[in-house]
């Protein structure tokens, strides 16, 4: 129907012209910047659920980072540990030595045991005291424990508990004040005293090992679990190149079309006119 006050033809394809002008810019949005869920309008619940997986990423990221700072203290720990193993080792061969009743009538050597003695004593307090991880005591006793967060949520399961061992000479019932080679029965008993430290030493260490290994595989299982909601996410929010090249395409051919059949309908009440 030919009409001169209003052109339907050409109301038709400007409404169309939007719409395709709004899915085309759309698609531009998408494409420069690579995600098809940049607003909460583009997909509510989408929406939701991205910002859900992000804060549990960017949890699991942190946890990644706190798993193997815990990894480096009980690495450290474990390390002065062996230090102090091999120190007491040198301890009850000087005590064994110096349980030599031979040894003990020479007042020269028995001082001299005496004195190494005293000297590994001391350096076991000094690795005790001085061995630490960001400015923490790692085994003087002033601190007992560390809890680590190696998950985004706040609950025990999310978090790991890692006890410290305390092993000054007192700890390990050989210090200065209660053992010494400077006799034969005090190298005799010191031998038994210095023994027991051994045992309980490497208990501690056992220990610690154990801590090292269960937070070890804490750190390589958030790992994966981040990995995993990283890919969960960029299914969600990325944007399909390959479909919104395509969709992009065929707009903008659609544009141009919509264009060209606007311009000839608004023509068409020139053709009215013609019939007069």
């Amino acid at each position: 129907m030919l009409t001169i006050n209003d052109n339907l033809a050409a109301l038709g394809a400007q409404n169309n012209l939007n719409a395709t002008d709004s899915a085309l810019a759309t698609s531009v949005s998408q494409l420069s910047s690579g995600l098809q869920i940049q607003t909460a309008a583009d997909d509510p619940a989408g929406y939701s659920i991205a910002q859900e997986l992000q804060y549990e990423i960017n949890g699991y990221q942190a946890s990644v980072s706190n798993a193997q700072n815990a990894v480096s203290v009980l690495q450290t720990t474990q390390g002065a540990l062996n230090q102090q193993a091999g120190i007491l080792q040198q301890m009850n061969t000087v005590a064994t030595q110096a349980a030599n009743s031979q040894v003990q009538g020479n007042a020269t050597a028995s001082a001299a045991d005496q004195q190494e003695f005293s000297a590994l004593q001391s350096q076991l307090d000094q690795i005790a005291n001085s061995t630490t991880y960001a400015g923490v005591n790692l085994l003087n006793g002033s601190v007992t424990s560390l809890t680590f967060q190696v998950g985004p949520e706040n609950s025990a399961s999310n978090q790991v508990a890692v006890a410290l061992p305390t092993t000054l000479s007192a700890s390990l019932a050989v210090a200065a004040a209660s053992v010494s080679v400077s006799s034969l029965g005090s190298a005799q008993a010191a031998i038994s005293a210095v023994q027991a430290a051994i045992n309980s030493l490497a208990g501690k260490a056992a220990t610690v090992g154990a801590a090292q290994n269960q937070v070890q595989a804490l750190a390589n299982n958030i790992t994966v679990a981040q990995q995993n909601l990283t890919a969960a996410h960029a299914n969600l929010v990325d944007v399909n190149v390959a479909a919104a090249t395509s969709r992009y395409t065929s707009l903008s051919i659609l544009e141009q079309s919509g264009v060209t059949v606007l311009a000839q309908a608004q023509q068409l009440p020139q053709l009215a006119l013609k019939l007069i």
